[in-house]
């Protein structure tokens, strides 16, 4: 045991080290989620009425194409999410709540420019005076109307600090900055689905993989420790334990690409999602390449699970988009498995499985190091449908309550946010609830924070990856 232990506290003492070395080049990494982007020189201060970047606000290099409107009573509205962070002042003149709601990457970077604005001026608070617009005030393809802007202020209200807010609200993350009234700094976001390279790889929440004992689970309701059909490196098809979820996130929603098979079968996953592929009928394991799914093809061949248990491939007869809500990128011990009868790969952005496996290996060993200390074998993580059924608990929080599991007792919003969590109001409690149609009323009083849904060591591989591999080698 001693010998173990001593095992355990190496590979922890390795991920610590690696995780403090990417610290110091976090800069490198793209917008929220990634720390700011720290500059060895004081930062300048924002030019009246300039912008960054310089790009018309809608162009796809910032912030991006208005979307649409979004009403109560749209589908849309449940993809905002209200902000009470204690630390951020919001005007509400209309005191309907609007201003709180927002996307979840605009609350995040507001979030964090929170923060830096307490940092440089201690005392002050960040104050918002517009978000969200349902009173149809802003242009047409005003992106107030889809919870992707902010109009901000400092609390204090001094017009001198502006032009650093600015600057600050840059490094913060947003996509888009305007300094453009004496009286307050615009900033706006991409859409929250645009954004999913940056995030990693992953297949919708209804898809269903093929589990331990012959039946079938839905993305949503898979379990850490759960054993799904996979392919080993020899090609044989075997059953491999799911460790952890590198994308779990059942609120989101993201643009699917749906392969289509000669023989019905439809996958579903993101275009940078990696997907086995042969461009002619090959019946060995060996010829199918891991590529984007993106690069997918009419004609192409993947490969499937038959209805008699053997490998097999099946064309693609056809390739459609489907937008759906959720996001699930389970990884597993073999870093494959089929999902809805087709084999795909565990990894995305990078189009090299083997590279990728490779790069996960550490966090492979250290789980399996701690599940060795621990005493749980291969059937202690094998429990009933009804011991399951037993502990869960029955409400619709349940996905979020495991994402939570996962990372400790620890509540969490995006790194570097400072969450209150030393008092029981319900302002601060930022545990996450799924959104519902109370909020139609203009009541957000039931949203509370999502939880960062991105596992951390698949953050730090895409920030060492930026750093050390050739941008040709991650998803355009």
């Amino acid at each position: 045991m001693k010998v173990s232990s001593w095992w355990v506290s190496l590979a922890w003492l390795g991920l610590l080290a690696i995780y403090t070395w990417s610290s110091l080049v976090q800069g490198c990494g793209p917008g929220p989620g990634y720390g700011f982007r720290h500059r060895s020189r004081k930062p300048t201060p924002m030019p009246y009425k300039t912008y960054f970047p310089k790009l018309s606000e809608n162009n796809l290099g910032a912030s991006g194409r208005s979307e649409g409107k979004i009403t109560r009573n749209s589908e849309r509205f449940n993809e905002l999410v209200c902000n009470y962070n204690p630390d951020i002042i919001f005007k509400d003149e209309e005191k309907t709540l609007a201003d709180r709601f927002m996307t979840k990457r605009c609350k995040d970077c507001l979030n964090k420019l929170a923060i830096a604005v307490m940092n440089h001026w201690p005392g002050t608070k960040l104050r918002v005076t517009e978000a969200w617009d349902e009173d149809g005030h802003h242009p047409p393809d005003s992106l107030h109307y889809e919870g992707r802007a902010v109009d901000i202020t400092t609390s204090d209200r001094v017009l001198d600090k502006y032009g650093m807010l600015a600057q600050l609200a840059v490094e913060a993350g947003f996509d888009f900055v305007y300094y453009e009234s004496k009286h307050h700094v615009h900033c706006s976001v991409k859409a929250d689905h645009s954004v999913a390279v940056e995030k990693g790889g992953c297949f919708p929440a209804w898809a269903r993989v093929s589990v331990a004992g012959g039946g079938q689970k839905t993305l949503a309701s898979l379990e850490p420790g759960d054993r799904v059909l996979a392919l080993s490196e020899s090609g044989r098809v075997v059953l491999s334990r799911v460790l952890l979820f590198l994308h779990q996130d059942h609120e989101s929603r993201s643009t699917f690409l749906v392969l289509t098979t000669q023989d019905g079968h439809r996958l579903a996953l993101t275009p940078h999602h990696l997907v086995f592929l042969a461009p002619h009928y090959e019946l060995h394991h060996s010829e199918y390449q891991a590529r984007f799914a993106s690069r997918a093809k009419r004609g192409d061949n993947v490969l499937v699970h038959g209805a008699d248990g053997r490998l097999q491939p099946s064309r693609i007869v056809s390739i459609s988009q489907e937008e759906r809500m959720g996001v699930y990128a389970p990884l597993t011990e073999h870093g494959t498995l089929f999902v809805d009868g087709v084999l795909a790969s565990s990894y995305a952005l990078i189009e090299d499985h083997r590279l990728a496996h490779w790069a996960f290996g550490p966090l492979r060993l250290l789980l399996s190091v701690i599940q060795l200390v621990r005493g749980e074998g291969t059937q202690g993580a094998q429990v009933t449908e009804a011991e399951r059924e037993h502990t869960k608990t029955p409400t619709h929080c349940n996905t979020h309550q495991k994402s939570l599991r996962v990372w400790g007792n620890q509540k969490l919003s995006s790194p570097g946010v400072y969450v209150n969590t030393n008092t029981s109001d319900r302002q601060s409690n930022w545990t996450s609830v799924p959104i519902n149609r109370d909020i139609e009323g203009g009541n957000c009083d039931s949203v509370r924070d999502k939880v960062l849904s991105v596992h951390w060591y698949a953050r730090l591989l895409h920030r060492l990856g930026q750093i050390c591999l050739d941008p040709e080698t991650f998803h355009p």
